[in-house]
């Protein structure tokens, strides 16, 4: 079928001809070859072309499919999913970086953390609210000591959890790169777990003990990491890790656990 186009086409292409009259006529004759082998050589295509002859009736519903082939995007699968887990990935790491900022806003307000941040200020020779001050400056050496106190705490408090300060690796592109490597990770814990503890009887050191009371608990790393050094300590000292003593607390604590 192919040669035999080629053939059709090399014949009745408009610049095999020399006069206005015939190149007319053989512009439409090289369309409709053109627009056959198109339909032919496609068997979806040449499928509808068959049940077109075979039902005429139907000439909307012919139509309809003609043109849906015709006008639908022909766009790569691979491009329109990298499209989208870069936009999700996008909206992730901004989305962090709000809720960072939104912390660290409401950490300026809070006085511990203020005076804090104040003191360290002083000492290191930063902060002097009581010089003087001409009215052209006053907003702006403000906002300046508002700036400086807003580092201090950056650099100072250490925010965990979902308000934590944005990291590439949280990003779904680069998971998704790294992810050979933590599933490597995940199956050397198993393995290790299983040689070492279930089989092994060897005692749980705090890793694995705070592993355990996190998955009792259903809180994610974040989470964890999230709650003050002296709740985990408390959960500790309570072996919290041993699943019926934490089925006990639970009884008695309620939600709190």
């Amino acid at each position: 079928m192919a040669r035999a186009y080629r053939q059709l086409a090399r014949k009745h292409h408009p610049d095999m001809h020399k006069t206005q009259e015939a190149k007319s006529r053989a512009t439409e004759r090289f369309t409709l070859i053109a627009t056959a082998y198109e339909i032919l050589k496609d068997d979806e295509s040449r499928k509808d072309y068959d049940d077109m002859l075979d039902n005429p009736e139907a000439v909307y519903r012919h139509y309809f499919r003609y043109y849906r082939k015709r006008m639908a995007p022909r766009v790569d699968v691979r491009i329109v999913l990298a499209v989208t887990i870069t936009v999700i990935s996008v909206v992730q790491y901004y989305g962090a970086w709000h809720r960072y900022r939104t912390a660290i806003d409401h950490l300026v307000t809070v006085p511990k953390y203020r005076l804090k941040a104040v003191e360290i200020a002083r000492a290191d020779g930063f902060y002097n609210p009581s010089r003087k001050r001409d009215r052209r400056r006053k907003e702006e050496l403000k906002d300046e000591e508002e700036s400086l106190l807003r580092k201090i705490i950056e650099e100072q408090v250490d925010i965990r959890g979902g308000y934590s300060r944005p990291s590439l690796r949280q990003v779904l592109w680069v998971q998704l790169v790294l992810l050979p490597v933590t599933l490597g990770h995940l199956a050397w814990w198993q393995a290790r777990w299983l040689f070492k503890f279930t089989l092994g009887g060897q005692e749980l050191g705090p890793v694995e003990k705070e592993y355990l009371i996190r998955r009792h608990m259903g809180l994610s790393q974040g989470q964890w990491d999230a709650l003050e050094d002296r709740e985990r300590q408390g959960f500790l000292r309570d072996q919290l890790w041993l699943k019926d003593k934490f089925k006990t607390e639970s009884r008695l604590c309620g939600p709190a656990v």
